[in-house]
């Protein structure tokens, strides 16, 4: 039998639904287990060591890298594995975070051992109340009676669609108490896109400035832009607070005379700045809505007082756009 992309794209929707529903009964079913897991996890000394079997340790790799990023640290520890010799990463003071969805999975039952003997707490994310996981762990998180998603009711789909969101759950809710804030999250994340993002002015602006005082003739003033090579000069005035700038399109305008003049006659009054602490994608939108290439970066604290100078291009081969 020949299936049309009608038949898909109706099983596509079956599945998500179907999901979807079960994230909703997942919501619903929270109760008091979920704030003793985030106690339970807040007060960690150690490490927070999820594991799991086949999907399930999928989905604590997930979780584990989830909250390692988000000012949680964990790791992840393969159950077979952990049974020759990496239960020596399970130490007193972690807790630890054991998935399975039937509760039975054997080959965690070296690490439940394991956290017994050394009184390691430990949390369950599972399906069965009465499974032996959730009878040796301290809280359970139990998930709600939900189809899979398949016809045949076997592939772990729904069940894995839940742990993970219940996995964010507990990152977020860590997060939030933590008061954890886009500076910790460039920390973790210095690199690709996401580091890009949350770079600072500060981490991409010249502190080699282009600067003139406004009694300066503008034969100084076009050296400077020269020597500097950012196609613009700032302009000073006698307590050194930026008062103006001067850019190409200063220069055409006043070309009739221009080497008679001084810095001050020439430069447009009032420049756009930003702060050094403001987001390098705020200063991109600010010079995409100007039309203009850079910025001087100003001190907060000291109005005018210049700290440095950010090129549209040092934000775009950083990847800021």
């Amino acid at each position: 039998m020949t299936s049309s992309t009608t038949d898909f794209l109706a099983t596509g929707r079956r599945v998500l639904a179907r999901e979807a529903e079960a994230l909703g009964l997942l919501g619903d079913s929270l109760g008091e287990s979920f704030g003793e897991a985030v106690q339970m996890l807040l007060g960690a000394e150690g490490r927070v060591i999820v594991s799991g079997m086949g999907k399930s340790g999928h989905i604590a790799r997930k979780i584990a890298a989830t909250f390692a990023s988000t000012g949680t640290p964990a790791h992840f520890v393969h159950p077979a594995e952990a049974s020759h010799g990496d239960l020596g990463m399970v130490m007193g003071g972690d807790v630890a975070l054991l998935i399975s969805n039937s509760g039975e999975t054997t080959e965690l039952a070296d690490i439940i051992a394991h956290t017994r003997r050394f009184r390691i707490p430990t949390i369950a994310i599972t399906a069965r109340a009465e499974s032996s996981l959730a009878r040796q762990a301290e809280v359970v998180l139990l998930l709600p009676p939900a189809p899979e998603a398949c016809e045949t009711g076997i592939v772990p789909t729904t069940s894995t669609t839940m742990t993970l969101a219940l996995g964010d759950a507990l990152a977020v809710a860590l997060m939030e108490h933590r008061a954890f804030t886009p500076e910790h999250f460039r920390m973790y994340h210095p690199g690709g896109k996401l580091g890009a993002r949350l770079m600072k002015v500060r981490d991409l602006m010249h502190s080699e400035l282009p600067l003139i005082a406004a009694t300066a003739p503008m034969g100084d003033a076009l050296l400077e832009i020269s020597r500097k090579g950012f196609g613009v000069v700032g302009v000073t005035g006698a307590d050194g607070a930026l008062q103006g700038i001067i850019t190409d399109g200063d220069l055409r305008r006043h070309m009739d005379g221009l080497l008679s003049l001084t810095a001050g006659d020439v430069m447009t009054r009032g420049p756009r700045t930003v702060a050094p602490d403001a987001l390098a994608e705020t200063a991109v939108a600010l010079m995409n809505d100007r039309k203009i290439t850079c910025l001087f970066v100003v001190d907060p604290a000291r109005p005018g007082q210049a700290l440095g100078i950010v090129h549209i291009h040092d934000c775009l081969r950083a990847g800021v756009v």
